[in-house]
């Protein structure tokens, strides 16, 4: 698999993958759209298949994960759960226009004027919270 690259809005931080999953998901819970002002879109690399460059500060947004952002023009970077893969945002790699919808996680909490089309994966908050790390108490 051919790597992407990409970069932040001042360009201050530049991430170069040697692979990547080719599919973005699209989260609707509360700290997500907090973080966007909507559903956040992040798509899967490993760790070690990711390079970065510069500065990056990151936010402890829970006690497993951090989310990522570049200091000088505040772009989100990535959101990525203690020792698992990276999730980056695809608007970060112009090579990620073609990546298609697979999942929606927190869909029954989607804005109403969010409401994704077609057939991918639909996954309801109760769902989720089954299986995965979760913040207590989304207040949705």
């Amino acid at each position: 698999m051919s790597g992407i690259a990409g970069r932040c809005l001042c360009g201050k931080v530049t991430i170069r993958l040697t692979g990547c999953r080719r599919e973005v998901s699209a989260c609707h819970c509360a700290m997500c759209r907090r973080w966007s002002g909507a559903a956040t879109w992040g798509f899967e690399a490993a760790a070690a298949d990711v390079r970065i460059e510069g500065r990056v500060k990151s936010y402890r947004s829970s006690p497993f994960a951090e989310r990522a952002f570049c200091p000088e023009c505040g772009t989100h970077l990535w959101i990525r759960d203690d020792g698992k893969a990276y999730e980056f945002t695809p608007g970060l790699f112009d090579d990620a226009s073609g990546f298609l919808l697979s999942r929606e996680v927190y869909a029954d909490r989607a804005f109403a004027c969010v409401r994704l089309e077609g057939s991918h994966e639909r996954v309801t908050r109760a769902d989720y919270e089954r299986s995965h790390l979760f913040v207590e108490g989304d207040g949705t």
